[in-house]
């Protein structure tokens, strides 16, 4: 749970609580540590909460305190509301619907005078043309995020290579076309391979070794070449 949201879920059951209450209990009924209870309680009352008690006693919150509303400059806002057209057009529809979420979220927080703002419609996004690409971008991410080894065929000039075990260590989005970068395990080494180029592609269950940050620094120390097909095994 991000912090800012416990935050208010502690306020939240600080208001429910009338009498004082244990740091135990706040502990318990939220899920914490009854260290982060105290932390956050130390953090509260430094934003202006009036909150009496101590460790070991109690606490009870007196009435009248609001966690502050989300501020943006109208910048800002222009901002978000272009890099969530763009997201929604260019990449895949779980991002899609998650941005949307997102700006749902923020525009029920911002002061009605902001809203307009939020929403005007001042800069086009253009769709990512569709190039028949057989790669879900989803499955990609998924990839990444749990470090999973990916089977993949290349397609035209590169199909004799056959299956191909790479490990994903980074997407490209790149004026509409999307890129992969991998440690290929046929030719021991990095290369950035175009998602058009492969025609399928399979998410192993085996993870692949070290920490993927560390794999990105790596590749960003080295002249990466692009994959293709003169004898460059991926």
């Amino acid at each position: 749970m991000a912090r800012s949201h416990r935050l208010f879920d502690l306020l939240q059951v600080l208001r429910r609580h009338r009498r004082t209450v244990s740091g135990e209990a706040l502990a318990q009924e939220l899920g914490v540590s009854l260290r982060t209870i105290r932390r956050d309680i130390a953090t509260l009352q430094a934003m202006g909460a009036e909150i009496d008690g101590e460790a070991g006693v109690g606490y009870i919150l007196h009435p009248g305190f609001l966690l502050p509303p989300l501020s943006f400059t109208e910048d800002e806002l222009h901002a978000l509301s272009i890099g969530a057209q763009w997201v929604r057009r260019q990449t895949d529809r779980t991002l899609a619907f998650a941005v949307e979420n997102a700006i749902a979220k923020i525009n029920a927080v911002l002061p009605a005078e902001m809203r307009p703002t939020l929403d005007a419609d001042m800069v086009y996004v253009g769709r990512r043309a569709n190039t028949g690409t057989m790669v879900d971008l989803g499955e990609i991410r998924r990839a990444l995020r749990n470090q999973r080894k990916v089977s993949i065929t290349l397609r035209g000039e590169q199909a004799y290579l056959g299956r191909q075990i790479i490990w994903p260590v980074m997407l490209g989005l790149i004026d509409g076309s999307r890129y992969i970068s991998a440690w290929c395990e046929g030719g021991g080494t990095f290369r950035i391979i175009s998602m058009e180029d492969i025609e399928d592609a399979t998410i192993l269950d085996e993870r692949y070794p070290g920490n993927r940050k560390d794999l990105v620094r790596e590749w960003r120390s080295k002249e990466v070449l692009p994959c293709n097909g003169l004898g460059d095994s991926c």
